[in-house]
């Protein structure tokens, strides 16, 4: 059992009432940044993009599938690997029972990835997934939008990845992008996030947040597996890890 302070009821009560104004301060928060967010300003996208899927080639608005909104995620899976990134497979496990709500919401949510098609479509089905996932081999897509880097790139030292310079990244990271088709068919680049701005996607952490030993964890993910991997895996230890930093 870890070496924690033991109340009373009383006590508890006391202490769960100054949190409750915490997350409260916490949820007003994020309704200011949900205003802010919708406030910002929209980029045209005027560059031509395709993209395979299982059903042909498509350009960037037929990936909207008939609907105003686009959220793209961008899944580590460049052409050289044979199994996609563990960390987006974790967030990707949470997205298949949000799509019929998001579809009968106006908005179309696909994962999109260097990887050829069908790399792409071997892993989905190893992993049991329905949601959409499009390739982007061989365009430009991952590389403007911030989450692919060239060796060359990265060795100029201009590279930037969550809106700041980086230095010695990999060459494929994570991402979340979002964009709007007016009734005209134009395109508008709306938001992106990167890093852990995702974070709240994955529904596991915000459940782990709130269990007697939060996430327990050293480092992000040190105890996260593809979900078809658990077996092979020892199971997590009760310890006391040090908090993520933000």
């Amino acid at each position: 059992m870890p070496n924690h302070k033991i109340a009373s009821r009383a006590e508890w009560l006391e202490a769960r009432k100054a949190l409750l104004a915490h997350e409260k301060e916490e949820t007003r928060l994020r309704d200011r940044n949900a205003a802010e967010r919708l406030a910002l300003p929209w980029v045209k996208v005027d560059k031509a993009y395709g993209f395979d899927t299982p059903d042909g080639r498509k350009s960037l608005a037929e990936l909207f599938d008939g609907r105003s909104q686009l959220m793209v995620y961008h899944f580590m899976l460049p052409p050289e690997w044979e199994a996609g990134c563990p960390g987006c497979s974790f967030l990707a496990d949470h997205l298949d029972g949000t799509l019929p709500h998001l579809n009968h919401h106006d908005v179309t949510l696909t994962a999109v990835s260097r990887a050829p098609l069908e790399k792409i479509e071997a892993y989905k089905t190893r992993m049991g997934w329905r949601f959409p996932w499009a390739s982007s081999f061989g365009g430009d897509f991952n590389y403007d939008y911030g989450v692919s880097f060239t060796p060359e790139i990265l060795a100029s030292g201009t590279a930037t990845y969550n809106f700041e310079p980086v230095d010695g990244q990999p060459t494929e990271l994570p991402g979340l992008s979002a964009f709007y088709k007016d009734e005209a068919g134009q395109v508008f680049h709306t938001y992106s996030s990167y890093g852990r701005g995702g974070e709240e996607m994955i529904g596991t952490y915000m459940i782990l947040d709130r269990a007697p030993l939060g996430r327990n964890e050293t480092s992000m993910g040190d105890w996260m597996r593809r979900h078809d991997e658990y077996d092979a895996a020892a199971p997590a230890k009760t310890r006391q890890g040090d908090p993520v930093p933000a």
